[in-house]
């Protein structure tokens, strides 16, 4: 079966409104802005931004369709027989950045690629999901693993644990020598067994992401917090900063293929700082994140 474009992104951009939906109810005041964008060199999207809500400081919501005259070094990387052919990029992307410290940050992403013409094209699908805790609890990261594994489950037992270490091998800040949360899943290059069965996974996966988060969401907003733990967030969103400018393959493609700047950057968060060689002190709330959560783990199976 040959990949159908706009099936692709007729459910894209149903997920971005879905997930969009579920957002503001989960926040319960907030609401997403839009802002509808084109590219000159082919394609465009439709960005949606929810600011100073009541539990979220800030979520970002993309779509994407774009397409262009040769595949930036980005996308060659491990595929340089693609290097110089046309290509199509169509995807949603998603950050949410909580207002209370004990609500983790989240990202999620799943998109489509076709590259070269006629008989020589290639197609493949990728995506995910990562969660990012400040302070973190065991019962969310056993429920966020869970979900993801039973999002993955029905397409191949084999698919968890693999995508599971790729997410963990991802999002590991090289710099810092340190993971950036507790992982999730992640995954590229995807188009075994076929274009209906591969398509089947990622709708799996994307509509995963709403009953992965939302739970954690409601279980924690309302939790007491104060000076302290609102600097360290702040400390720890750094680190978010630092790994989205510094290694992300999808804020890379963005800017390199010509992208849309300010859609590509409404990942990052609107408060953040830095502190010149911090730690936490030892048998502290701060130092525990270090100690259990920023160390792989198999969660889908923790008990607590």
């Amino acid at each position: 079966m040959p990949p159908d474009l706009n099936a692709v992104s007729t459910y894209l951009v149903a997920l971005q409104e879905d997930i969009c939906c579920a957002l503001e109810r989960g926040d319960g005041g907030g609401k997403f802005q839009e802002d509808r964008w084109s590219r000159p060199e082919g394609g465009g999207g439709r960005s949606r931004v929810l600011a100073d809500g009541v539990v979220f400081e800030k979520a970002g919501v993309g779509f994407s369709h774009v397409s262009g005259r040769s595949l930036p070094p980005s996308a060659t990387a491990t595929r340089p027989e693609l290097a110089g052919q046309p290509f199509s990029a169509l995807g949603v992307s998603l950050v949410i950045h909580p207002r209370n410290p004990y609500v983790p940050t989240s990202h999620a992403n799943v998109r489509f690629f076709t590259a070269g013409e006629g008989d020589r094209a290639v197609w493949w699908f990728g995506g995910g999901f990562d969660l990012t805790p400040y302070y973190g609890f065991e019962e969310d990261a056993a429920h966020w693993h869970r979900t993801a594994r039973a999002a993955c489950d029905p397409h191949g037992r084999e698919l968890y644990p693999k995508f599971k270490k790729w997410c963990d091998d991802y999002f590991f800040l090289k710099h810092r020598g340190e993971p950036r949360g507790v992982g999730g899943i992640f995954f590229d290059d995807f188009n075994a067994p076929g274009f209906a069965a591969a398509f089947a996974f990622l709708r799996s996966v994307g509509d995963a992401f709403v009953p992965a988060y939302l739970p954690i969401v409601q279980k924690r907003k309302a939790t007491p917090f104060g000076e302290r733990e609102r600097d360290f967030q702040l400390y720890r969103r750094g680190r978010y900063v630092e790994f989205n400018l510094v290694q992300d393959r999808g804020t890379i493609f963005g800017l390199q293929s010509g992208g849309r700047t300010e859609s590509i950057l409404m990942s990052l968060p609107p408060l953040v700082a830095w502190r010149y060689d911090w730690k936490p002190e030892p048998g502290s709330p701060e130092a525990r994140l270090y100690d259990v959560f920023l160390k792989p783990r198999d969660w889908a199976n923790h008990s607590a």
